[in-house]
């Protein structure tokens, strides 16, 4: 099948109940199409919705935000990073790395405090969010290196606070679950930090943008085809798409994916980053590895965190939390 042929086919239809979610979350985080023209005054939306107060993201919950500065990579400015842990800290709980999402070009590490919050929560876990730098201002490897310079921190000093190094895991959303997986290969590949997992939840993690799923998504949905063309051109200029691409800016680059730690991947039906995701979770598979996909009938990009309450919103995130205590304990 040509890809003019794919053009042709129908999307997969969306679940009706996840419509109003997808709305809102188009009107956060896309308000416009992502296009080079518009990245820095959609950076700037973003940061106005979800750079609010900090406590906020935190409410009731029994945890404390700690802002930090840590060492970046070398010859390359300090890492920001938030550290949530439990009031009156954790008893050797897990180690949790956050990495936000935002196509690599948008976005803050508030993002990922917002998802790390309630697994400190259950798991009496220490959390980590990083402050990565952005493309185009910071093309690769700048946010690759800076997430990895951290991760790098936290392992050092997670017993510092009270968690165990053992139980590290990474985690992330979109271009946060690619960051993700690159933090699994680097780490393996320069026999850094042990990681006990990996959540890939929708990643971003394949720059050729000519998947089925790209092309039955292209000026459909939320982050189509044009704006992860956008996002991927952003950084990697004009390497983007060839064989010039290193597997730490896009991880489906990678041949061998054996030894890496679990993986939890999951991913919408209806939205472009299926058809990457499956084909990362088979390889894991073919390689000897473990990794747990699932495909929710339905779902576009980011619909079990704006349609928590819907029936397969809810199923995703028991399917994520089941996930976790398995492997966190």
């Amino acid at each position: 099948m040509t890809v003019s042929d794919y053009q042709k086919l129908p999307p997969v239809p969306y679940d009706p109940e996840l419509l109003d979610g997808m709305e809102m979350m188009r009107q956060t985080f896309e308000p416009v199409p992502l296009r080079a023209d518009t990245i820095v005054p959609s950076r700037e939306h973003v940061d106005r919705v979800t750079l609010g107060d900090p406590d906020m993201l935190v409410g009731d919950a029994p945890v404390e935000l700690t802002e930090l500065t840590v060492p970046g990579p070398a010859g390359s400015p300090e890492v920001a990073i938030t550290v949530v842990s439990p009031k009156g800290g954790s008893t050797n709980g897990p180690a949790i790395f956050g990495i936000h999402g935002g196509g690599m070009v948008l976005g803050n590490r508030y993002m990922a405090v917002g998802a790390v919050v309630p697994l400190v929560v259950a798991f009496d876990a220490v959390a980590v969010s990083v402050e990565y730098r952005l493309a185009p201002e910071n093309p690769w490897p700048a946010g690759v290196e800076d997430c990895y310079a951290a991760l790098e921190w936290f392992a050092r000093h997670a017993a510092d606070w009270g968690a165990d190094p053992e139980r590290l895991l990474v985690m992330g959303s979109s271009a946060g679950g690619g960051l993700s997986a690159a933090m699994a290969l680097l780490a393996r590949e320069r026999k850094g930090p042990k990681l006990i997992g990996q959540l890939l939840d929708a990643p971003m993690i394949d720059d050729r943008n000519e998947s089925p799923s790209t092309r039955q998504y292209d000026l459909r949905g939320l982050w189509d085809r044009n704006n992860n063309d956008t996002a991927w051109t952003a950084l990697l200029g004009e390497k983007a798409g060839t064989d010039a691409v290193h597997w730490s800016a896009a991880p489906n680059r990678m041949e061998d994916l054996s030894n890496l730690p679990p993986a939890y991947i999951e991913v919408g039906s209806a939205e472009i980053f299926r058809d990457e995701a499956t084909d990362y979770a088979s390889r894991i598979w073919a390689a000897g590895g473990q990794a747990e996909l699932h495909v929710w009938d339905g779902g576009h990009h980011g619909f079990s965190g704006f349609s928590p309450s819907s029936i397969v919103g809810a199923a995703a995130n028991d399917a994520r939390m089941s996930w976790l205590r398995r492997v966190l304990g």
